[in-house]
């Protein structure tokens, strides 16, 4: 709830005294006396700032600065359901943990942890909880979260940051000025806390990181990237974001089976006097929909259509067939053909929460081949293997072990037995999936101990030009004694 604004008319030394927030617009106020203004009074600042926050009301809090001796600035009027803890109430809901984060930061020796980036990085939507296109300030310093933004964005970061205090570069004199003036205004809003030195993460803005320097405010690099070990466990309703993102993507998917179950090949009945674009029949195989050729296009338009219907949103689908399917990352182009395996990976993100879903299933419209039939059911075999292997206080190289070694045994070259093969199972078994679709925990070689609340990717898979490829890939959430599979969608590869 946005309440507005107001200006501080009537504080009067250390006495009991009622602040009054007289609203801009009818002159209606809200009047507190809660006891003696001075109770609120926690720091004294540079240039006879005074900073008066968190006063107590039922209804609202108020959080403002004087100053100058007798200037009073706007008084930002908060609504009382989110202050006493915005960093876990947030806008869209989802509540974070906060105790988690303070005694990750708390351990940094800087005194505090500044982010320079926008709302894609997810180290910065995570502590900030604010969806600001342009890159803006976060600061953590001393049990509390601090946002600087422009002008543009400060209403709607009043009503959305999971910051204890959002200001704006007005608040610092400067609104549209030259870089320098922006680095002096960054310099402020840090040395306005207090702060003398910040850690920032290993990837941020060089210039910004300079430029403190040069202001005399000490940075260090981050190097362990904290955030990032925070953001791995997750709360419930983190947990409860990624579940409802992958029910969107089970939709997806499922459209996507659909389209191959309608699919008709070349040259067969209902498909046989099908032209392509240069008007000469289709080559043998290639699928037909609706009196067209069936591209990995037009399927993966399909898929994101279906998630847009669903809350989520997604614009680098991968639908690979025959030769393409043979690079994991390649995300398909042009016709596909009966009789090869297409594989399918989805990682929508949800557009209410922002947490990310990732899915991967193997098709094949009429009969595979004996390789690909051979692979799919090692790759099945391998899948089962992981999931059973993942368990708090079993490593993510465990996990990505069990995989390899089904593949090892029936022969297939992995990164294990071979660091340079350009065939078999060439990638890791898995990673976490949360703000970004990949993050920690990784499953892999040198993968770190799981614990409660992490949320993983299994995903096994066996690539060659000469067959294509194959990958299969399940959530799950890593629980008190187990695991749980978030994934509700069948394995089947063979679509009649």
């Amino acid at each position: 709830m946005d309440l507005g604004f107001g200006f501080l008319t009537n504080v009067k030394g250390s006495s009991t005294y009622k602040a009054i927030a007289t609203a801009l617009l009818g002159k209606s106020f809200v009047a507190r006396g809660d006891g003696p203004i001075s109770s609120y009074l926690f720091d004294r600042r540079p240039a006879d700032t005074i900073r008066i926050d968190r006063v107590r009301s039922c209804t609202v809090t108020t959080i403002y600065a004087l100053r100058g001796r007798k200037t009073a600035n706007r008084v930002a009027l908060v609504d009382a359901s989110r202050e006493d803890n915005p960093f876990a109430r947030r806008a869209d809901g989802v509540i974070m943990d906060r105790t988690r984060l303070e005694a990750a930061l708390d351990s940094l020796e800087s005194d505090g942890f500044l982010i320079d980036a926008a709302s894609d990085d997810a180290n910065q939507l995570y502590l900030s909880g604010f969806t600001g296109p342009d890159p803006f300030l976060t600061l953590y310093a001393d049990g509390e979260i601090h946002t600087l933004v422009s002008g543009l964005e400060y209403g709607r970061a009043r009503r959305e940051a999971a910051a204890d205090t959002v200001e704006r570069h007005a608040d610092y004199d400067y609104e549209y000025g030259g870089r320098e003036d922006r680095y002096d205004m960054y310099a402020a809003f840090v040395a306005d806390k207090d702060v003398e030195s910040v850690a920032v993460p290993p990837r941020g803005p060089v210039g910004t990181a300079d430029a403190l320097r040069a202001r005399g405010i000490e940075v260090h690099v981050d190097d362990a990237d904290t955030l990032q070990d925070v953001r791995a466990v997750k709360t419930h309703d983190e947990i409860d974001a990624i579940r409802t993102a992958q029910r969107a993507n089970e939709a997806a998917m499922q459209t996507a089976a659909a389209l191959f179950a309608a699919a008709t090949p070349a040259g067969t009945d209902g498909a046989d006097d099908v032209l392509g674009p240069d008007g000469e029949p289709l080559p043998p195989e290639t699928l037909v929909y609706e009196n067209e050729p069936l591209t990995s296009e037009r399927v993966a338009t399909a898929i994101e259509t279906t998630l847009l219907e669903h809350g989520c949103a997604l614009d680098e689908t991968i639908v690979a067939g025959g030769v393409q399917a043979a690079d994991p990352h390649n995300r398909g182009s042009g016709p596909l053909r009966a009789n090869e395996p297409i594989i399918v990976d989805i990682f929508p993100r949800s557009k209410e929460t922002h947490y990310h879903a990732d899915m991967t299933r193997t098709f094949c419209v009429g009969e595979p081949e004996s390789t690909a039939r051979e692979w799919y059911d090692l790759t099945v075999e391998a899948l089962d293997a992981a999931v059973e292997a993942v368990e708090p206080g079993a490593t993510g190289e465990d996990v990505h072990a069990a995989a390899c070694a089904v593949y090892e045994d029936a022969g297939e070259p992995t990164f294990r037995t071979d660091p340079e093969t350009e065939t078999g199972f060439i990638h890791s078994t898995g990673h976490g999936i949360g703000l970004d679709v990949h993050e920690l925990p990784r499953l892999a070689s040198g993968g770190p101990e799981l614990e409660p609340g992490n949320v993983v990717t299994v995903e096994p898979g066996l690539y060659d030009p000469a067959v294509g490829g194959v990958r299969l890939e399940d959530l799950l959430v890593v629980t008190e004694d187990g695991a749980e599979t978030l994934t509700d969608y069948p394995l089947s590869f063979r679509v009649a």
